[in-house]
């Protein structure tokens, strides 16, 4: 790290108010505490509190909208979409193809889990909206579907 990049890092941390900041870059390791920021923290027992039993699970987002007439196929987590099962295999549907409510169109990968994301109509898949290999958050559109 050049020594004009942590003065950057300095004038950032200052202009920011943040208390403490650490960057590595490689091998490199630079952590910019700022003084007379420290502050005595009195840590108490937090009183007691009752949970109530367990509650029903919060039901998910629509897994899609209506736009022109057009069944959009949204992304139910945050993840990296892959349309193939593997780099070597075909995509699971490209645009043209008929695809049921249990067709899978795609797999969602988040926290190492792969996760097959349905394409909940019968239609004609119109359109894939996102890149293979690429980030997708929550509630995206994926694909297009006319429905039957």
């Amino acid at each position: 790290m050049k020594i004009e990049e942590i003065k950057e890092l300095i004038q950032l941390a200052h202009d920011s108010g943040v208390a403490e900041l650490e960057v590595q870059r490689g091998e490199h390791r630079v952590r910019i505490k700022r003084a007379g920021l420290e502050r005595e923290v009195v840590l108490s027992a937090p009183a007691p509190v009752a949970y109530p039993g367990p509650t029903p699970a919060a039901a998910p987002a629509p897994a899609a909208v209506e736009k022109d007439n057009l069944y959009m196929v949204t992304s139910p987590i945050v993840g990296t979409f892959y349309s193939a099962p593997s780099p070597d295999s075909p995509s699971f549907v490209k645009p043209g193809d008929s695809v049921s409510p249990k067709s899978t169109v795609c797999i969602i990968e988040s926290m190492k889990l792969m996760n097959e994301i349905e394409a909940e109509v019968s239609g004609i898949v119109v359109a894939c909206l996102v890149e293979n290999g690429k980030p997708v958050e929550y509630g995206e559109a994926l694909f297009s579907i006319r429905p039957h």
